[in-house]
């Protein structure tokens, strides 16, 4: 989003943390913003210098606070995990977000996505992705000498900086992660974990069935060797 220039004093730049508007405009855009910003996260939770973020205000030149973005998700590599009001980037070693995702939703203009395309090969973007959840269409732009260029054949598509498939081949989106796992929501991770749980109980129960006949049939080769002893016969002999 692009906002117009806040009235400020001559020694005082403010800049917003929100712009008063939702996050998302509807559940399946809310759905895959979270969905990508997760799984991210998750993917680069081992390495302290790569921010993951979702809707955070991006201001990519001091004093100009009406240039500014809140992308989908952003992704930003050279940089600390930390909390952020805004991202604001000359506090940040001047590292621009390097990869940046939108989910699109109805209430979305061409003129819009235009203005944010322009932003983000301006501001030095070097991945860009568009989904649109409603028609499962995702388009891409890659980095080159000449600035944003449209990624041609995105089907299988694999981020050079992400490392992350994209499949296209069902009836929405697949992401998956540089080990071949695939991205999931909440609720399926959640369902996963059940299921693994699930099997965990039934090999335990499973183990302990097999602890108590092996013992049971210690118990009875003991007895019989008793028997065998009181009757004055050595079982070592029966052998």
């Amino acid at each position: 989003m692009v906002t117009q220039p806040l009235q400020n004093t001559a020694s005082e730049v403010i800049y917003p943390d929100s712009d008063g508007q939702p996050m998302a405009n509807n559940t399946e855009q809310f759905r895959w913003i979270l969905v990508i910003q997760q799984n991210l996260d998750w993917l680069f939770a081992d390495n302290s210098d790569v921010f993951v973020a979702g809707d955070l205000f991006w201001y990519p030149i001091e004093g100009k606070n009406y240039i500014v973005n809140a992308p989908d998700v952003m992704v930003v590599f050279g940089r600390s995990k930390g909390k952020r009001g805004s991202y604001l980037q000359w506090q940040e070693n001047n590292i621009a977000p390097q990869v940046v995702f939108e989910i699109l939703s109805p209430s979305n203009s061409q003129n819009e996505m235009d203005r944010k395309l322009i932003f983000y090969e301006r501001h030095g973007v070097e991945e860009y992705y568009i989904y649109n959840p409603e028609k499962n269409q995702l388009r891409g732009w890659l980095r080159t000498e000449d600035g944003l260029d449209v990624i041609s054949e995105i089907t299988n598509w694999v981020s050079p900086r992400l490392g992350i498939k994209f499949d296209l081949s069902g009836e929405e989106l697949q992401i998956y992660r540089p080990d071949g796992n695939k991205f999931s929501s909440y609720v399926e991770i959640c369902e996963m974990l059940e299921q693994e749980k699930e099997r965990y109980e039934i090999e335990k129960q499973r183990a302990e069935q097999a602890e108590t006949a092996l013992a049971a049939e210690r118990r009875k080769t003991q007895l019989l060797a008793e028997k065998l002893k009181d009757l004055g016969i050595n079982p070592d002999d029966l052998e």
